[in-house]
């Protein structure tokens, strides 16, 4: 049972008499597949006033970084506020005509992947207001055991950066809505307004740390126009890192969103050859043929073999050595030496490690991409033993 489903069942008692609003999208669904959306309306005694639709929109439809107006919603006739339009924060007159805010968005236990941050910026503003904030919890699809790459240095926080976490952190949603509140700094509000801020997660009902997407039974909803299943969403934690920059690309509008690479100039087999070559933990590479945009051609579909050995970050930071290889041998010198600021400026905030950055300016293709791949492992561990404080499920 989702978040969704356990409110029902204690018949919406927290939020009978109160003025609702609801950030969602279109992934957020009750088990049977009903949108919280119509579950809140229908509900006896519950009134949903206001509807907030974080990146992509309350449809999911919009593109990455695309800019989403306000609207009214058609179906229901609820004004729909953007917060990914000229806001990324709720403003007070967005939250005026609601006592609490309700969160049900599926993520996909990624730190880049925004909608953890709206769900932080919408706590803080709701904090400040002296709103309540109640969220209703959803699986992390890659488990609540599986943390890994590097943490987010204080200097990168950013919107695709939002908490200093892992980049993959084993946390629900729920969870880490909780370390967010618990932990000193993390909200950029005062912290006696962070202490006084009213949350409250709905739980799960059967969920289990060990329990990856495909474990849960549930139906996988498209939360973002690229992420259209588990193997895209997992995907996402492998290869988006190691596709920002250098040449290589992950698949995006093919049949295998970033679970395919390929790269400009080298065969499929140049690819799976230099990605063998490396020995990484878990994983294996396979030549496939995709379609995209009505075309078909071949890539190196990234195949998990050992999901307790494989750490989801690492494949990037090869990907980042064998691109300034294959750039210095086509004489294009070193691609990370010659980023535009801004490109630089985004890759790290997405990587969240300067560390990392000034040894591939420095040493291009000879970084040595297992000591960070180690240190970042000892440092996940860490984290993963300060958060159990706030763990939800066993």
């Amino acid at each position: 049972m989702l978040g969704i489903d356990v409110l029902q069942s204690r018949n919406f008692s927290i939020l009978k008499g109160k003025r609702v609003g609801l950030l969602t999208n279109q992934a957020g669904v009750n088990r049977n597949g009903v949108l919280t959306i119509d579950v809140l309306r229908s509900a006896p005694g519950v009134n949903l006033v206001a509807l907030y639709g974080p990146e992509h929109g309350i449809d999911g439809q919009a593109k990455a970084n695309a800019t989403v107006a306000d609207q009214i919603d058609r179906r229901t006739g609820l004004p729909v506020f953007s917060l990914y339009g000229s806001t990324r924060r709720p403003t007070p007159a967005m939250l005026h005509h609601i006592d609490v805010m309700v969160v049900d968005l599926q993520d996909v236990g990624v730190r880049s992947y925004t909608y953890i941050s709206a769900m932080k910026y919408v706590m803080e503003e709701c904090f400040k207001a002296g709103k309540e904030v109640v969220v209703l919890d959803r699986p992390n699809p890659m488990g609540g055991l599986k943390v890994d790459g590097p943490p987010m240095d204080d200097s990168l926080v950013s919107y695709v950066g939002a908490y200093r976490v892992p980049y993959v952190y084993g946390l629900t949603i729920g969870e880490l809505a909780m370390m967010a509140k618990g932990t000193p700094g993390w909200l950029d509000v005062p912290d006696n307004v962070r202490i006084a801020g009213k949350l409250t997660v709905i739980p799960m009902s059967g969920w289990k740390r060990s329990m990856r997407w495909p474990d849960t039974g549930l139906a996988w909803r498209e939360t973002s126009p690229y992420v259209q299943d588990w193997n895209a969403a997992v995907g996402y934690s492998m290869t988006g890192l190691g596709s920002m920059m250098g040449g290589f690309s992950h698949g995006l509008g093919s049949n295998f969103p970033f679970r395919i690479l390929q790269y400009s100039g080298k065969s499929p087999e140049d690819v799976q050859a230099a990605l063998r070559a490396e020995h990484i933990p878990g994983l294996d590479f396979r030549i496939v043929t995709i379609s995209a945009q009505g075309k078909t051609s071949r890539g190196v579909y990234v195949s998990i073999t050992d999901w307790n050995t494989f750490r989801p970050t690492e494949i990037s930071f090869h990907l980042m050595r064998i691109a300034a290889r294959w750039q210095r041998e086509a004489g294009k010198g070193n691609p990370y030496a010659k980023a535009t600021k801004n490109s630089a400026s985004l890759f790290n905030k997405h990587t969240g490690s300067t560390e990392l950055w000034n040894a591939l300016l420095r040493n291009g293709e000879n970084v040595d991409v297992n000591a960070f791949v180690n240190r970042w492992a000892q440092s996940a561990k860490d984290f993963q033993n300060r958060s159990r404080k706030f763990w939800i499920y066993k």
